[in-house]
């Protein structure tokens, strides 16, 4: 039944994805604007207020927190420390291309070091840092952990652990330090960048663009499109990309089966075609059993004793396979509903399409995870 529920699931994913093929997309769904890109951030800090669930003795967790409290003028002696409230952690963030001084961003904290969980600590300021080595936003606040751990643990103890407690987020918790320039005009033009890139989809993007804007824009790659700003929207880039991106195009899809072995999962693009192919399907089940049986000696027969003997029992059971050709079959619904009237199952399936691409006859390209 299981197999069965994955392969109705796979040709209804079909069905949807053949019935949307001809559906347009807007322009700022299926590209990016080059150089309107974000950045990573990273930077060290602490995590105090832990209840005990802090780091060990850990070097450097008990050198930070010897540092950090230098800054306020308390001088304490490093082995006089004791790090069970605090956490050594480290926090990512990602910048967007637009941020200004003084917004605030999302940051992700994450423990470097022994700590069972952050649950109810709050971050030290921190500052983060770029690729560069400057500083361009500065965190600080409570963490949020959508898990926790619970218990005492250790030897005869149990302990109950939900999600990941030992990684949280701070929502708004890092103000921008510093903007970060961000160039999209170039020469009086801009390039649009697709996310799937696809030469089909890039000149259709064009001929969308060029229907509005007259020999606007031109494809320059399969990735990318050159659009030059026309003069009614010089010194109004904001509204000529606004304009831009409210318009349609219909991108075009590849031919792509994508196989998931872990979980059985496929997934297929309707435009995939098929040779005319003979599948033949079939199973071979061997079951080996062995039990143990005592022999009694006949009543009243001296000298007799019991003995244990092994019994072996051997079955064999073979599944007819069905060798079937299988005609006309332009698409992969049309295979997937004969495989499915075989009786094949989604990993079964899975066998057949990689052996059908060795063969030359999926007209497609093969991806497996």
């Amino acid at each position: 039944m299981f197999y069965k529920f994955r392969l109705s699931i796979f040709i209804i994913i079909l069905g949807l994805i053949a019935a949307q093929d001809s559906v347009a997309s807007r322009i700022k769904d299926i590209t990016v604007v080059e150089g309107s890109r974000d950045n990573q951030l990273v930077g060290y800090g602490l995590v105090v207020g832990l209840s005990g669930n802090g780091d060990s003795t850990l070097t450097y967790t008990i050198q930070s927190i010897a540092n950090s409290l230098e800054r306020f003028g308390i001088q304490v002696p490093a082995e006089s420390i004791k790090a069970d409230n605090v956490a050594a952690v480290m926090v990512t963030a990602d910048i967007g291309p637009f941020a200004k001084e003084g917004s605030r961003i999302d940051v992700t904290v994450s423990s470097i070091g022994d700590a069972d969980t952050l649950q109810g600590g709050v971050l030290l300021q921190t500052p983060i840092l770029g690729a560069d080595d400057k500083v361009y936003a500065v965190s600080q606040g409570p963490i949020a952990v959508g898990g926790f751990i619970g218990g005492s643990g250790g030897p005869g103890g149990a302990t109950v652990q939900q999600n990941h407690p030992t990684v949280g987020i701070i929502t708004g918790g890092a103000i921008v330090e510093r903007e970060i320039r961000t160039e999209i005009v170039e020469n009086g033009a801009l390039n649009l960048l697709l996310l799937n890139p696809d030469f089909t989809t890039a000149v259709r993007v064009a001929d969308a663009i060029n229907e509005t804007f007259a020999d606007a824009a031109m494809a320059i790659d399969s990735g990318s499109i050159n659009v030059k700003i026309p003069e009614t929207f010089l010194r109004q880039e904001v509204n000529f990309l606004a304009h831009l991106g409210a318009l349609e195009a219909v991108p075009d899809l590849a031919a792509r089966v994508i196989i998931n072995e872990r979980t059985g999962t496929i997934v297929a693009t309707h435009n995939v075609r098929i040779a005319s192919v003979a599948v033949s399907n079939g199973s071979l089940t061997i079951t080996i059993s062995s039990n143990l049986e005592a022999s009694q000696p006949p009543p009243l027969n001296e000298g007799g004793e019991t003995v244990v003997l092994p019994s072996t029992q051997t079955s064999v059971k073979e599944v007819k396979g069905g060798f079937k050709i299988i005609e006309d079959l332009p698409t992969i619904e049309r295979l997937t509903t004969a495989l499915n009237a075989l009786g094949v199952s989604s990993r079964e399936m899975i066998s057949i399409l990689q052996t059908m691409k060795k063969a030359g006859a999926l007209q497609a390209e093969l991806i497996i995870n």
